[in-house]
């Protein structure tokens, strides 16, 4: 398998993992990401006094591998679902216990804190340092305070086995993440798939023109997905078919591509010409559908390959729109700030 293919079957098998086993419809269902909730995370949590070095020790001394931290908001739909249908499996839950101390953190969290090198600093500027921009993040560091893997995003039951496996087992110390995927994919035999995207009359077909060394009218959105692929289609019947999804990404430059695509020419917003599966590859998405944003001039202002219902999607079109980047806020804290107005409205 060649290390291009091995990417594409990478990609496939972050689709299938995306899908809930038999016997866990009911646990791995869509939920309502608009909902402002609260979750009660689980009983062996570690009580932490923010002085991750201490923390640290005391995993060392506990013969585990190292941490995991677990950056949440006030009210993430995403963070409770990961919470209660991951974290509270037994299995799972009893696997993170063997091998971390897991400590919840807030990603706007003002209170002061110990980095793992001794430095004091804020909870909310650790995160944005570590790059917990999307709420659930996680992040893994081993027991030389060094960062393992991070990850982006809800985590069904099924793709956090194969982070624990990833990260527990070591392979973290010599493969990417997106490179485990594809090793884990190859051999596996290809199934009968669709030929095609579902396609959408709000996505341009080609050539993909996408060049934007001079300023466009509009900004770009770029989706990558596959055929075959169970969240793909989920995300086009559920979100894309969304009126208020279609009123905003009518304003948009949109374009998707198959990211298995090794032969459709592309033109980039930098002007380099590149195919699907090469552009995939140097973005390093490791799930699908992907969502990179694009501003009028070329500049990447939102990346997110992680799953994104109604409200999430709604949220990252908006913040492209009202151009909240270019005054320097992330998406997490422009999120949190739409939903403080929603609350303020009584919606």
């Amino acid at each position: 398998m060649t290390a291009r293919n091995g990417y594409a079957w990478a990609l496939g098998l972050a689709c299938l993992l995306g899908a809930a086993p038999p016997g866990a419809a009911a646990r791995d269902a869509p939920f309502d990401d608009s909902a402002i909730v609260r979750a009660e995370d689980p009983a062996w949590f570690k009580t932490s006094f923010l002085d991750l070095r201490d923390d640290l020790a005391e995993a060392r001394t506990a013969g585990k591998q190292g941490l995991m931290l677990l950056f949440s908001t006030e009210g993430c739909a995403y963070c409770k679902a990961f919470i209660e249908r991951s974290l509270k499996d037994p299995a799972i839950g009893a696997r993170v216990r063997e091998n971390f101390d897991t400590i919840h953190l807030e990603i706007f969290d003002d209170a002061g804190m110990k980095d793992l090198q001794g430095r004091s600093l804020p909870v909310k500027h650790f995160a944005r340092r570590e790059g917990a921009a999307f709420s659930p993040t996680l992040l893994f560091y081993g027991l030389d305070g060094k960062l393992m893997h991070r990850v982006v995003g809800y985590q069904s039951p099924e793709r956090f086995r194969v982070v624990l496996d990833y990260v527990a087992g070591g392979h973290h110390r010599t493969l990417s993440y997106r490179d485990y995927l594809a090793r884990q994919a190859s051999g596996r035999p290809a199934a009968g798939q669709p030929a095609a995207l579902v396609r959408d009359p709000l996505f341009e077909r080609p050539p993909y023109v996408l060049d934007r060394r001079r300023p466009a009218g509009k900004p770009l959105l770029v989706l990558f997905e596959q055929p075959g692929c169970e969240a793909c289609r989920d995300f086009h019947a559920n979100v894309l078919s969304d009126p208020g999804v279609r009123t905003l990404l009518a304003r948009f430059q949109a374009v998707q591509l198959d990211a298995r695509d090794a032969a459709t020419p592309v033109l980039a917003p930098d002007g380099r010409k590149l195919t699907p599966l090469r552009w995939a590859e140097e973005l390093g998405l490791a799930h699908l559908p992907a969502l990179v944003f694009f501003d009028e001039t070329g500049r990447e202002v939102l990346r997110n390959d992680a799953l994104s219902y109604r409200q999430r999607t709604l949220r990252s079109l908006q913040y492209v729109l009202d151009k909240a980047y270019q005054r320097g806020i992330l998406f997490q804290r422009y999120t949190r700030e739409k939903t403080m107005e929603r609350l303020k409205a009584g919606q």
